[in-house]
């Protein structure tokens, strides 16, 4: 007899969602993860902390209203980390609350520490305090997550020196900031620093920022933060970063030297599978820590699972939950769905990004025809008492049937509204329906009516002229 029918090593987005279905499909389940981790790096450290501190921005600056009460609008004049910091951990400790509550609510067996795999169907737990117990399981899904990658070369000090995870340790908001890495957390966080008035350089070896993001969209985020005093150096990298009397001072490859208060290094993730022992699962990650899996999230050893970021692209928590649940899913012989195509994206910069399906340069290197279909949020009523004068919905449509192709939000709930246009192409729908539906009046929604009669406008012409 195994302890466990199932055991989760993660109780990240991916490893909470594969435990409940699992128990709700009547097996005996536990989740192993630290006392001070419960729901993972998602809730600790990433998502939802970098998500709040966004809102407490927002909301402390006034930003999004200064378009009505004049650039020099705040809601409280001396914004300081204290203020920020109060509201994320207000949020976080709710969320562990409700995650906690989920897990006992569903009989979920919750293990306090760290596990390491001591054979294919066993892990050791450390609890922290040297002391170790033996769980054995039917199958185990490896949902351990990742953490900020760091170059050996950068002699990180967590105060002027840090990573993503360090940003909610800064002891007062620096004056001015280098980020390197143009990724979305580095974009994220520019962008919040950047509306509390820092200055803030980012630096990005790439020739452009967020190259899955439609070009369109990211020049418009760019200008934006431009007006924010942004800087972007783009094709560059850094040599070096060296402490220097309460700052930091990053040298460029091509020489160029950048003092600030704090350099925060965003570059990219890395995964913990060197961590969790796998030679004694017969397991191995690569070189970025990841596992390799199958289309049912099966690794090399079938009765062990690995799930969320730990397993790679696309590293996001909607995404990581799904993968969660069709794991415990398959693990349970239960018939589940292929994941779905259609998965949207989003990106929390202010303003905020999102967008499902195909981009212009994608469907122009397919040489798929489409036309497009734009509403500004400064011709819609809502977007008017918002105060949004910057956003736009944009349509990509084939002429042929009309179905849409691509749909992309920026501004103001762009995350919200992106999931309207994601159903309608969920369900095979054309832009006939966007057209023909009643929205809500005034609202941002109705942006997609906008949108979709200036792409019919368009082909309406087209057609004319040829025929």
């Amino acid at each position: 007899m195994y302890d466990f029918d199932i055991l989760v090593i993660g109780s990240g987005p991916s490893g909470q969602k594969a435990a409940i279905a699992a128990t709700k499909l009547g097996r005996r389940v536990g989740v192993v993860d630290r006392r001070t981790m419960i729901g993972g790096v998602c809730i600790n450290t990433g998502t939802i902390p970098s998500k709040t501190l966004r809102e407490a921005v927002l909301y402390l600056t006034g930003l999004s209203q200064r378009d009505m009460y004049g650039q020099s609008y705040r809601v409280k004049e001396d914004v300081t980390m204290d203020d920020l910091s109060a509201r994320t951990q207000h949020v976080i400790s709710k969320q562990i609350d409700v995650i906690r509550s989920q897990l006992a609510r569903n009989r979920v067996h919750v293990i306090n520490g760290t596990a390491r795999f001591t054979d294919p169907h066993a892990v050791t737990v450390d609890d922290g305090t040297g002391h170790e117990s033996k769980y054995t399981a039917e199958k185990i899904i490896i949902a351990a997550g990742t953490r900020p990658a760091r170059p050996d070369s950068v002699a990180f000090d967590d105060r002027m020196i840090i990573d993503s995870d360090g940003v909610l340790n800064l002891h007062k908001i620096p004056r001015s900031m280098v980020v390197v890495g143009a990724g979305v957390i580095g974009i994220e966080y520019a962008s919040m620093f950047a509306a509390l008035g820092t200055k803030v350089t980012v630096v990005e070896r790439r020739t452009r920022m967020l190259e899955f993001v439609d070009l369109e969209i990211i020049e418009a985020l760019k200008y934006h933060l431009r007006d924010l005093s942004v800087t972007f150096r783009f094709g560059e990298e850094v040599a070096k970063v060296e402490q220097h009397q309460g700052g930091a001072i990053a040298t460029l490859v091509s020489g160029k030297r950048i003092a600030a208060d704090t350099v925060m290094y965003s570059a990219g993730r890395q995964g913990v599978a060197s961590e969790l022992n796998l030679d004694a699962a017969g397991l191995q990650g690569d070189n970025r820590g990841r596992i390799k899996v199958d289309e049912h999230f099966r690794t090399d050893a079938p009765h062990i699972y690995a799930v969320g970021d730990v397993i790679g692209f696309p590293a996001l928590a909607s995404t990581s939950m799904e993968q969660g649940r069709m794991a415990a899913y398959h693990a349970c012989d239960e018939p589940v769905h292929a994941l779905n195509e259609l998965q949207p994206i989003g990106i929390y910069t202010i303003p905020e990004i999102s967008f499902v399906g195909k981009t212009e340069d994608e469907l122009t290197d397919q040489q798929v025809p489409f036309e497009v279909g734009i509403a500004r949020y400064r011709e819609l009523a809502r977007g008017q008492i918002t105060g949004d004068s910057h956003g736009m919905l944009k349509l990509l449509v084939a002429p042929g049937d009309r179905t849409l192709l691509g749909v992309h939000v920026f501004g103001t709930g762009a995350t919200e509204l992106v999931h309207i246009g994601q159903a309608v192409m969920g369900c095979g729908g054309s832009i006939d329906y966007l057209v023909d539906a009643v929205f809500n009046y005034p609202t941002l929604a109705e942006s997609y009516k906008v949108a979709a009669l200036d792409a019919v406008n368009k082909m309406r012409h087209i057609d004319r002229l040829h025929g």
